[in-house]
């Protein structure tokens, strides 16, 4: 093997999991891949998603995803690098792209450890056994400024659903009903539109989606799949996980029956959630213009360059005019941590992501009739995440919103969420899993319900609003019920935006309205 100077990587400093214990080293011949993301291009290093703003129809404010590869890709010199690194430790390439900045490397776990300078061992942990490793990782010195991230020799789960079912006697809301309650534009189906659903476990059964679709009277949409990292569409392993599938695929499809969605299905690892992200953003077949997320963590169980990627990978679906939607969690304030302390959730804190929090939204008719933060969790029934990142600091979008700065460490952080909609599973949404009629909510279901809203919104604008976020804000009370009563645990529902449930949930005509009347008194 060559010797020569080496430097750690930053940011990807690992510990073991809360209560895991070692079982033993990785065999040395056990085949490993991962992903090596690459630097932006030298000229294209302070990149912003502020730099796509949504500024009207008239405006385009994305680029083609050819341009986006060639302006603001990986450059030939750099995945040059990458490659002799690769060919010293005996590694393979399986994949590379500049367009996403990866290059994809296989080898054995001996060969892998030898040219990142770790140990790879196997651990047993209360979320289930996983391939992990402890300490930073070190890379050749002549890589320090090329490689950005390395990706996949730690396989534990980073991420889990964000749903939660209703008690057996309740009674579900169609996501139709709760689409018309909210004033989604009626003259719409989302034809023409792709949304993007990232699922990193579980699967969809045929079907299961023409027995649902038939009885709401909807015709089957157009639902596709697409395997990441040996990701694949399989129904019947984990019940929760098919939940999530169904529940994503059956709210956005109720909404947006026009819309051909697409399920990009994912190992539950940081490496697969990056490279689900990133493939689906930059899919020249599919082409989705929405990508929605039900799934995350808190957002300091991330490792720093996890973390970093994460945005990047967002950043680059908005320099490409594609929307993600994020559900924000389901354990209020905390986000599910046991320490006593105010977290947020993970992609959903992201400045590029659009946070969804969730409500109780009670109907009459099709009509509002009340509608309050969700917070059951003097019953374990679950509560909107939300609150202030100490990672991402506040987007210039929400400089005016009064975000508080985070309560515990004074970080003048991004806050979440953006929006809400509908989630306490009480007042949840029929869907069927597996063969059987559940009631689901949780901001599970808000992520899908909002994308199939930008699906109509995009269908009727004639072209993607893509980066939307700063759009919202500038539009603000016109087009959102605000929520100004209950609290997450943590913070409390205000008059505007809040901690709770962002701007409120959607007035989707008047949403529209707003969106078609932005820059039109000169955009450029």
């Amino acid at each position: 093997m060559p010797s020569q100077e080496r430097v750690e990587l930053p940011g990807r400093y690992r510990e073991k999991m809360p209560g895991a214990t070692a079982s033993g080293p990785v065999d040395s011949s056990e085949i490993v891949r991962v992903t090596v993301l690459l630097r932006r291009r030298e000229e294209a290093q302070t990149l912003s998603a502020e730099q796509f703003a949504y500024r009207g129809p008239d405006a385009r404010n994305y680029l083609t995803r050819e341009e986006y590869g060639r302006l603001y890709g990986a450059a030939p010199a750099d995945i040059a690098k990458v490659e002799a690194f690769a060919d010293e430790y005996g590694l393979t390439i399986s994949d590379r792209s500049p367009a996403r900045r990866t290059v994809a490397l296989m080898g054995t776990a001996g060969n892998m450890q030898a040219a990142f300078g770790t140990s790879l061992e196997n651990f047993d942990s209360p979320s289930g056994s996983y391939r992990g490793r402890t300490g930073y990782l070190t890379i050749p010195a002549n890589l320090q400024d090329v490689v950005a991230a390395v990706l996949g020799l730690d396989d534990r789960p980073a991420a889990k659903t964000h749903l939660r079912r209703a008690r057996a006697t309740t009674s579900g809301l169609s996501p139709a009903l709760v689409a018309e309650a909210y004033g989604f534009p009626s003259g719409a189906t989302g034809a023409g539109q792709t949304i993007g659903i990232i699922e990193l476990g579980g699967g969809y059964a045929p079907a299961d989606l023409d027995t649902y679709f038939s009885g709401l009277g909807i015709k089957t949409p157009t639902v596709s799949s697409v395997s990441v990292d040996g990701g694949a569409n399989q129904p019947g392993v984990d019940q929760d996980s098919d939940a999530e599938v169904m529940l994503d695929i059956e709210v956005s499809g109720a909404v947006a029956p026009g819309a051909h969605i697409v399920v990009y299905f994912a190992p539950n690892t940081d490496q697969g959630f990056y490279d689900a992200i990133t493939i689906a953003a930059q899919d020249t077949v599919n082409k989705p213009s929405v990508i929605s997320i039900s799934w995350g963590g808190p957002e300091d169980s991330w490792t720093t360059q996890s973390a970093a990627a994460m945005l990047q990978a967002c950043t680059d679906a908005a320099g490409v005019g594609v929307t993600v939607t994020v559900a924000a969690g389901d354990d209020g304030a905390s986000d599910g941590e046991t320490d006593g302390k105010l977290h947020v959730d993970l992609p959903a804190c992201l400045p590029s992501a659009i946070g969804c929090g969730g409500t109780t939204l009670k109907i009459s008719g099709q009509t509002i009739k009340s509608e309050t933060v969700w917070n059951d969790l003097s019953s374990n029934e679950g509560a909107t995440g939300g609150g202030v990142s100490n990672i991402y600091p506040l987007p210039s979008y929400q400089a005016s919103a009064g975000v508080p700065v985070q309560p515990e460490t004074k970080f003048v952080g991004r806050g979440v969420p953006d929006v809400s909609g509908n989630a306490d599973p009480e007042t949840g949404y029929e869907v069927l899993v597996d063969g059987s009629n559940q009631v689901i909510g949780g901001t599970s279901a808000v992520a899908p319900l909002w994308a199939g809203l930008i699906a109509l919104i995009n269908q009727q604008l004639g072209k993607p609003v893509g980066f939307v976020q700063p759009a919202l804000y500038q539009i603000g009370e016109s087009a959102f019920h605000d929520i100004t009563t209950g609290n997450n645990d943590g913070y409390q529902a205000a008059i505007g935006w809040d901690p709770c449930t962002g701007l409120g949930t959607p007035n989707g005509v008047a949403l529209l309205k707003a969106l078609q009347g932005l820059g039109s008194a000169g955009a450029a």
